[in-house]
């Protein structure tokens, strides 16, 4: 066998391999969109709280919203965080004069609420792990901007066991397009899980 066919017959089965790997990878990737239960009652204090029953937890419902706390794992054992969509703000007014969206665009902004429920240190820039998608399943990446609504989620977030971080991340989409999607993924992203909640 030549040198030509040994090198042409390695890197045919380099590929084939490469290939497996990458379809291998992508195997474990879920899309979570089920909520957890809210509680529906809050417990009285005294003697009230010794006559009614326990708070229940109520139905979560089917697919989550606005609103809604999806329980989300990271890449490495132990990694876990609440995400919860608290509102979302369809054309979003800038805080800043010199800032605006393009012409013929609009700002999606979109405020998240994460609480840090494993046993590891999460550290991140959550705007990296989320995005918006409209009802043509066109998607869209956060943007830097700030807004009227609020404080913008910090591009470099710690939080020990417990901790919680609350901030605004913003996207830029067409004006004609109808969203339909937000979601949020741990681990800029890259984690294979990703929470999605439905907007429309």
């Amino acid at each position: 066998m030549s040198n030509c066919s040994r090198i042409r017959l390695t890197a045919a089965a380099t590929a084939v391999i490469g290939a497996l790997t990458i379809t291998a990878c992508g195997t474990g990737d879920a899309v979570v969109d089920k909520p957890k239960a809210k509680a529906s009652v809050k417990a009285d204090s005294g003697q009230k709280a010794a006559k009614k029953p326990a708070a229940k937890a109520s139905a979560a419902p089917e697919v989550a919203e606005a609103g809604d706390t999806l329980a989300l794992k990271g890449m490495e054992a132990g990694s876990k965080l609440d995400v919860t969509v608290v509102k979302v703000v369809d054309n979003a007014k800038s805080s800043d004069e010199f800032m605006a969206p393009e012409s013929g665009n609009r700002w999606i902004a979109v405020q998240f609420r994460l609480v840090n429920t494993g046993t590891k240190a999460y550290s991140d820039s959550p705007q990296n792990g989320a995005q918006v998608a409209d009802d043509q399943g066109q998607q869209f990446q956060s943007t830097f901007a700030d807004v009227t609504a609020g404080p913008s989620m910090s591009s470099d977030v710690s939080l020990k066991p417990g901790a919680k971080a609350l901030g605004w991340v913003v996207f830029e989409v067409p004006k004609a397009s109808k969203m339909a999607t937000v979601q949020f993924a741990m681990d800029s992203g890259f984690a294979e899980e990703t929470g999605e909640w439905k907007l429309s």
